[in-house]
């Protein structure tokens, strides 16, 4: 009986892992095919396979490295948001809410007013992490009383958010009018003019950190059932737990620092993917990367496509969806 329900779940999750490995080809395809001027799939096709194509460059240059950028973007920040909902054992944490995307904000921010005349702006990028890495860092300082507790991370989370927001408000305030547009896109969110640069700056990040976060994955599992559970397992709990933030806070800062602050995918997205593969991390990781992977993919086509000839951020469709869902958990996990 027991191993006819395991074979009934496992065949059950590999028939979701097939249907999102799909959806995530559809919107490529649908990607590659619509805007301003439209492709025949069968042609999108034909040429990713190697056949001449009237519209090559715009398949090759304008298109695809945005796309899949998108996808790279989406799925470090829908991982990063696993893990930190993981680690602070609450289902309304994600790097956005609780600061992490905030602290990368200001550092590109203030990089776009006060420095991009004077510096090259390929190191943009690497602002927007050290702005993340910095801001995490502080959080876990202020949070530590003999250790992290979930709740302190929580509530120091949400107050450095407030207090990011605030410190970019004011830099963006004091810049002069080209940076603060310039600024504002970006905060928004937006993969506007990414290229094969940008997708291959961005793939060493997802590579090499995505399956840390796999390696890890087993203690994330245990660390959910309770910090005193979890060290009578033999798990190094504090330790543990710093390195899953530290891979988290890498994911949304590199995610960050290429396609702007575009919120919300790393708290929806592992929500969908529990739904469709379980709570175990081993399966959770690269369904949660799917489906963010889908999720800016597929807002970053109708925003480029649904109100030609303008090109609008894809943040604002992702908020669009996110802040909605926000209000439902809250309303959800309001007696909890």
């Amino acid at each position: 009986m027991k191993a006819t329900l395991r074979y009934r779940s496992s065949l059950a999750q590999a028939r979701s892992f097939t249907a999102l490995l799909a959806a995530l080809l559809l919107v490529l395809l649908l990607g590659l095919c619509i805007g301003s001027t439209m492709i025949s799939p069968l042609e999108v096709i034909a040429h990713l396979l190697g056949k001449e194509s009237d519209n090559a460059f715009t398949i090759d240059t304008l298109r695809l490295p945005r796309l899949l950028l998108s996808v790279l973007v989406g799925a470090a920040l829908g991982v990063s948001g696993l893990i930190m909902q993981a680690v602070i054992r609450n289902p309304l944490g994600s790097p956005d809410i609780l600061g992490v995307t905030g602290g990368a904000s200001l550092g590109a921010v203030f990089f776009i007013t006060s420095l991009a005349g004077t510096i090259s702006l390929k190191w943009l990028p690497l602002a927007a992490i050290i702005g993340a890495a910095a801001v995490s860092i502080l959080i876990y300082l202020l949070a530590w009383r003999g250790g992290v507790t979930s709740i302190r991370l929580v509530l120091v989370g949400i107050g450095m958010a407030a207090a990011m927001g605030a410190l970019t408000t004011m830099v963006i305030v004091f810049s002069d009018e080209h940076s603060t547009v310039q600024a504002y896109i970006w905060m928004v969110g937006s993969v506007y003019g990414a290229n094969w640069v940008d997708v291959r700056a961005m793939l060493p990040w997802a590579v090499v950190i995505l399956p840390l976060a796999m390696l890890f994955a087993r203690t994330a599992n245990v660390q959910e059932l309770g910090d005193e559970l979890a060290t009578g397992l033999g798990v190094r709990v504090q330790l543990s737990r710093l390195i899953l933030l530290a891979i988290s806070v890498a994911l949304a800062g590199s995610a960050v620092a290429y396609a702007g602050a575009i919120g919300f995918v790393g708290l929806i997205a592992p929500h969908i993917a529990r739904r469709l593969v379980g709570r175990k991390f081993t399966r959770l990781i690269p369904a949660t990367a799917i489906i963010g992977g889908i999720i800016v993919a597929a807002a970053d086509t109708i925003a480029r496509t649904a109100f030609l000839p303008h090109d609008l951020p894809a943040g604002v469709f992702v908020s669009g969806i996110g802040a909605p869902f926000f209000m439902y958990l809250l309303y959800r996990n309001r007696h909890q």
